[in-house]
Formats: C-alpha cells, sequence, structure tokens
C-alpha cells in the first residue's frame, strides 16, 4: 500500500465579493468608513475530502469555476482554506503561474538564479544545470537579455524550464502545458512524463481531456467546489465527456 502523501480534510474556501462597483480607491475608502461596503460570500471550495498517494498523478476536471485552480493553490500553500486542514509529505514544487516570481528588470540569465533560488535550488546546482535550462526553454540568443522584452510565451517556457531541471517530490500543475507552440507543447509533455516516470507524486489541471488521459492515472472531478466523483482516469473522463455533451 503507498503512503499518503497529501490528506485534505473538511477544506473550504470562501471569498468575499463586493456587490457594487466602486471607481475609485477614495470613493472605496469613504464608503469603507460609513460601512457601506456590501460583499456577498463566494464559496470556492465546499467541504473537499481527498487524499493522495505517493507516485499517483491526478488529473482535476471540471467547469470554469469549479474550485480547481483553487483547490490546488491550497496545496501549494499559495492560499490558506477559510476551514479544514491539509496535510503534505514532501517538497512541493507549484507550476501555477509561470514566471511570477520573475523580475523583468532583470535578464533571463539572473531570472534563472533568482527564480531557481525561490524554488530552493542552491547555487551550485543552478551553475551545474543552466545550460540546459536555457536550452530547454529554447532562449539562447535572449538569455541576457531582460525578462521586459520577453514575449508571454518565452516566459512561460523559461519558468517552466527551471520549475522542471529538478526532479520533485510532489509537481503541482495548472495549465501550463498549454504553453508555447506545438513543438513546445509536445517536449513539454514529454518532460512530464519523465517526471511521472521518476515516482514524483503530480496534480495536474488541464482543459485538455487528452492530456488527461495520457498523463494521468486517476482523476477527480469537482463541480461548485465539491468533490462530485474520483476514479480511474478513462472511467471519470469518459462520464466528464458525456456530462459536457449533454
Amino acid at each position: 500500500m503507498k503512503d499518503v502523501v497529501i490528506d485534505i480534510k473538511n477544506v473550504s474556501m470562501h471569498f468575499k465579493k463586493g456587490t457594487e462597483k466602486v471607481n475609485s480607491l477614495k470613493q472605496f475608502v469613504i464608503k469603507k468608513i460609513k460601512k457601506e461596503i456590501k460583499y456577498n460570500t463566494f464559496t470556492a471550495l465546499d467541504n473537499v475530502n481527498l487524499q493522495i498517494n505517493k507516485g499517483d498523478v491526478v488529473g482535476f476536471v471540471g467547469l470554469n469555476g469549479a474550485g480547481k485552480s483553487t483547490l490546488l493553490k491550497v496545496v501549494s500553500g499559495v492560499q490558506k482554506p477559510t476551514k479544514g486542514s491539509i496535510e503534505v509529505k514532501g517538497k512541493v514544487s507549484p507550476l501555477l503561474e509561470l514566471g511570477a516570481g520573475f523580475d523583468h528588470e532583470l535578464t533571463g540569465r539572473e531570472n534563472i538564479y533568482l527564480n531557481g533560488l525561490i524554488l530552493g535550488y542552491d547555487k551550485k546546482f543552478i551553475n551545474e544545470n543552466i545550460d540546459k535550462i536555457i536550452e530547454f526553454a529554447e532562449i539562447c540568443e535572449f538569455i541576457d537579455t531582460p525578462i521586459k522584452n520577453y514575449s508571454s510565451g518565452m516566459r512561460a517556457r523559461l519558468g517552466f524550464s527551471i520549475a522542471t531541471v529538478k526532479e520533485p517530490e510532489i509537481l503541482i500543475v495548472d495549465e501550463v502545458l498549454s504553453v508555447g507552440d506545438g513543438k513546445f507543447r509536445a517536449k513539454s509533455e514529454k518532460r512530464m512524463l519523465e517526471l511521472i516516470d521518476s515516482d514524483a507524486t503530480v496534480l495536474f489541471v488541464s482543459h485538455s481531456l487528452g492530456q488527461i488521459r495520457r498523463l494521468c492515472t486517476k482523476v477527480v472531478w469537482l463541480e461548485k467546489g465539491k468533490v462530485k466523483m474520483v476514479g480511474e482516469t478513462k472511467e471519470i473522463c469518459d462520464l466528464y465527456e458525456q456530462y459536457l455533451k449533454s
């Protein structure tokens, strides 16, 4: 029996949404002082219970707003749940917003060191792997150019390359395999398969059911913040596909 590496217990996440449009900071402050700001509560996650075992590759499906990205952010520690608890055994490498930690005034090369250190790599490891990172990202001729001059695709490719150069224990992937052109998407998917073969635990959100079918060993179907169904990849993907067509 495999070890449980992620244990999600009774997790809920509520957000406050303003009910009226405020056109300026000044107007907001005045209304706040007068206690005229009204909010509705939006439930992004509703009492989610889920266990993920070591080496599982778990795909998450569901319509926009179902809670997929919120759940991954909560597991990765980017957001704290309103209620419930999450126990994670192992180091989490989140691929949520590629390049979010980049300094746009620094060059690509400088950002490799900055982003690598944020991800917990030491300088020796970065020195030994920097050429591999640059080559995989396909930005050799721009590596000493400030990031602010990169396209969004170039930044995403560099972010993916930095984050996957080291085999992670737990990898959290949110829609990042859609970056770049078809050739790079195929290359990034191949890299994902290598990480999966290394016995990494992977949590994976994608709007591509084809990718989910190819990469995942089991699938979680979320609907309106609740776990609707958990099961084998083919079974859940077939049911979800029928649901989309109905």
